[in-house]
């Protein structure tokens, strides 16, 4: 079990976090006040980027102060886009009249579970909305108020939202165990919709939303500054294998668009992802190319609007159809696959002007991308490994101990559990699971997915991080592992600093990275040094 700091920890008042007499707070939820302390809050986002974006009054202003500076109508926007929303969408209706608060998701957030504030768990955590959504909008809560657990609408509840909702990962562990199938994700996808209504938002989300609409990327790179990372990543694999590499960038025709998320390029440890693909693509002789327009993967629309995912995705389909591709391959990413998987067809597609993908090395038909035209890069690996196309050294990785993380998109918003861990087992003979409890389907968040991987919540981070980081240091301390691998560049920038903190000694890593590190190229030099230019194998 990881070593607790309770320190950082709001609530727990004793040395062993684990101790059953912790002391919430003492007053009912209605009445408990947000108590925004350093670490547990996002900064506001900027208003030049609510300017770009056509997000509606944009302005200085601080969380902590008593004054948001909301229009002066306030109330009646918000209400009007609730119902709005509701009518809109019999989902979220149903979602906030069948919740029986039986509890059964109580303990399932990381949130709770690491830090024991009461309104994270997921049950109360949607009680802060339809709350509200019974004191405005049924006759029982007019008449009967919080007998029936309804509040009218204030600017108390209005900063409880703010807190809240930007405490949720919106990583959907909480639905596995709803016996309703409530998604509570969905509730907090509304409510930062609600928030935007007002100009409310986090800067770490709405800059790499600017930045995306803006140059194509949420890092705001420009062609020329892709095309050389590229060309530098190139220079670095020329080193490490003598094998040159030409990455080919906005090419008319090509088989295949490939497109990951943007922290492959320029956020380490993904880089070192981002030049395993490229590797993997050169050995293989593949028809593809990269793209300066659409350069981003991931989707932060995701954690702020549906009409911002909206907009911010359809660049993948403009660029494929640009480019004359016939599909589209993704890499290593974890927003980015829930939004292709579950939103991309109703809200961009059909995408008919595609063809259904076929690996022109094995020549599999991915039937699952029938409809969306994209696969994801474990998919069309693992494939290449079971039709034997690939050639392996795994006693290169032999210095690492590994487990894996299923990143909670991927593998819990599309059911992508095998494929990872096919090519894990074929590069490296160190593989060790985490429990059983915490992987797959029941895995536990980064803490710092939904756009709240930032440093200055860093304390709502270790605490979301906990259960993750436990995981780690139970697989650490029994087996020695040393490295955590997981296919999402959101988890590949938060969990080192999870790991660093609860379970110290271990490194992320993606797995293409592994797999580049394994793989036997034709033509190269005497494989020394792996793609973090640290000595491979036996050499030191």
């Amino acid at each position: 079990m990881a070593t607790p700091k309770p320190d950082q920890m709001e609530y727990y008042k004793h040395d062993d976090m684990w101790a059953v007499d912790f002391l919430p707070p003492s007053t009912g939820w209605m009445e408990t006040p947000v108590n925004f302390r350093p670490g547990s809050f996002i900064y506001p986002g900027k208003p030049k980027h609510l300017e770009y974006l056509g997000i509606p009054n944009p302005r200085e202003w601080e969380v902590t102060a008593d004054d948001w500076k909301l229009p002066d109508n306030w109330r009646e926007i918000v209400l009007k886009t609730l119902r709005n929303r509701l009518e809109r969408s019999r989902t979220l209706q149903v979602f906030m009249d069948v919740c029986v608060r039986c509890g059964a998701c109580a303990d399932k957030c990381h949130f709770f579970i690491g830090g024991g504030d009461p309104k994270n768990m997921p049950v109360l955590r949607a009680e802060l909305l339809r709350s509200v959504y019974r004191g405005e909008f049924t006759t029982a809560g007019r008449l009967l108020g919080n007998l029936v657990g309804a509040r009218k609408l204030t600017i108390d509840v209005i900063k409880e939202w703010f807190s809240y909702f930007f405490q949720c990962t919106e990583c959907r562990r909480c639905s596995v165990y709803c016996p309703y199938g409530i998604d509570t994700a969905e509730l907090t996808m509304l409510g930062r919709e609600l928030l935007l209504e007002l100009g409310i938002t986090v800067n770490w989300i709405i800059e790499p939303v600017s930045n995306c609409y803006r140059t194509g990327n949420h890092l705001g790179i420009l062609p020329h500054g892709l095309k050389d990372t590229l060309e530098f990543f190139a220079e670095d694999i020329e080193e490490i294998t003598g094998i040159a590499i030409e990455p080919p960038i906005n090419k008319k025709g090509a088989e295949i668009l490939f497109v990951t998320p943007s922290g492959d390029f320029l956020a380490d440890p993904g880089t070192f992802t981002c030049m395993g693909y490229m590797m993997l693509f050169h050995e293989l002789g593949l028809d593809y190319t990269w793209s300066t327009y659409a350069s981003e993967g991931g989707n932060f629309g995701l954690f702020t609007s549906a009409e911002m995912m909206k907009r911010l995705n359809a660049k993948i389909y403009a660029e494929a159809k640009r480019l004359g591709v016939k599909w589209i391959l993704g890499g290593e990413c974890g927003h980015m696959w829930r939004v292709l998987h579950q939103y991309m067809d109703t809200m961009n597609g059909p995408a008919d002007f595609l063809e259904v993908p076929r690996s022109p090395v094995t020549g599999t038909v991915f039937e699952n991308a029938r409809s969306t035209k994209m696969v994801h890069i474990t998919e069309f690996t693992a494939d290449l490994i079971q039709h034997g196309k690939l050639k392996f050294d795994p006693s290169r990785n032999d210095k690492l101990r590994v487990t894996f993380h299923d990143s909670c998109n991927p593998a819990r918003g599309m059911g992508l559990f095998e494929e990872p861990r096919q090519i894990i087992k074929s590069v490296c003979n160190n593989f060790f699971e985490m429990p059983e409890n915490t992987i797959r389907e029941q895995t536990f968040c980064c803490g710092g997915g939904a756009g709240l991987g930032t440093d200055e919540n860093m304390e709502m981070r270790l605490r979301g991080g906990l259960p993750r980081g436990n995981a780690v240091k139970y697989v650490q301390d029994k087996f020695d592992v040393n490295t955590l691998a997981c296919v999402c560049a959101i988890d590949r920038a938060t969990l080192q600093t999870v790991c660093d903190y609860w379970a110290p000694g271990v490194e992320v890593t993606g797995v293409h990275e592994m797999l580049a590190n394994a793989l036997v190229m034709k033509g190269e030099q005497k494989r020394t040094l792996n793609l973090r230019m640290e000595p491979i194998g036996d050499d030191e």
